[in-house]
């Protein structure tokens, strides 16, 4: 099978690449309990995940990142965006064996998580990873090309591996978008996504969307002004979940139908 998603993967290259634009995974969820404002990007497929559940074998996600992805500024671990997605999919997919597995450590640069990458990533075989990353360089004042010779190593080893891979970048908060090297890391971050051909959650842009719908920064993040809170979580889950949801072929009308957990 990890041939076939290989195989697959090569395929949908040049379907992930939209116009001269990063490959964006469509934003597209309904308000839920939460009150998250919808949002819809272009559709990039995940052919390997699709061929996973047309086979109807099992599906293992691994959220790797740092503190965003752990779920600091959540009131518990159910709480964080890997066990509510999780929840989400689950409830949207009765019939498939799926889980979310939390591979995000708080404070983490993309070389600690590089470094971890076999033990704490491929050890569980899974079938797509969801890379959070750029966010702690931000604030350390990292070099850009520094990040990118790095996430490219990770993207490499994960595509040897016959892993898909969705980006996501860093979160809308005032402590990122203080930081001098804000704007840098976004360039830098869609570059990846455009040159290496990945799909890209673009978390800054959801979270605009958010806050032109109605819904302020400050009722998403924490008070420390960085991470998110409960809710900043749930509409994160949720806007990726529909995009998952989308990209693996599925119908709007089987998307998520969850109570809040």
């Amino acid at each position: 099978m990890r041939a076939y998603i290989s195989h697959m993967w090569r395929l949908a290259v040049p379907l992930l690449v939209l116009g001269l634009s990063a490959p964006v995974l469509g934003l597209s969820a309904p308000a839920f309990a939460a009150g998250c404002p919808s949002a819809r990007e272009a559709l990039a497929p995940l052919l390997g995940v699709q061929a996973e559940l047309d086979a109807g074998e099992p599906l293992t996600i691994v959220a790797l990142g740092s503190s965003s992805t752990e779920g600091a500024g959540a009131s518990s671990p159910r709480a964080n965006y890997p066990a509510r997605l999780q929840a989400l999919l689950r409830d949207a997919l009765p019939g498939v064996e799926l889980r979310v597995i939390n591979a995000g450590k708080s404070g983490e640069t993309s070389a600690d998580m590089l470094a971890r990458l076999e033990q704490d990533v491929l050890s569980h075989d899974p079938d797509l990873v969801i890379w959070q990353a750029g966010g702690n360089e931000v604030l350390q004042g990292r070099d850009p090309e520094q990040f990118l010779a790095l996430m490219r190593q990770g993207l490499r080893r994960l595509r040897a591996a016959g892993v898909e891979v969705v980006l996501m970048d860093n979160q809308r908060s005032p402590r990122i978008l203080s930081a001098p090297a804000s704007r840098s890391f976004d360039a830098a971050m869609q570059s990846l996504a455009r040159e290496e051909r990945v799909p890209l959650f673009a978390r800054s842009r959801l979270m605009q969307r958010w806050r032109d719908a109605g819904l302020p920064d400050a009722e998403v993040l924490a008070p420390d002004g960085l991470h998110h809170n409960d809710r900043g979580y749930a509409c994160l889950a949720e806007a990726l979940a529909a995009s998952l949801l989308r990209s693996a072929g599925l119908r709007p009308d089987r998307e998520t139908r969850v109570a809040r957990r």
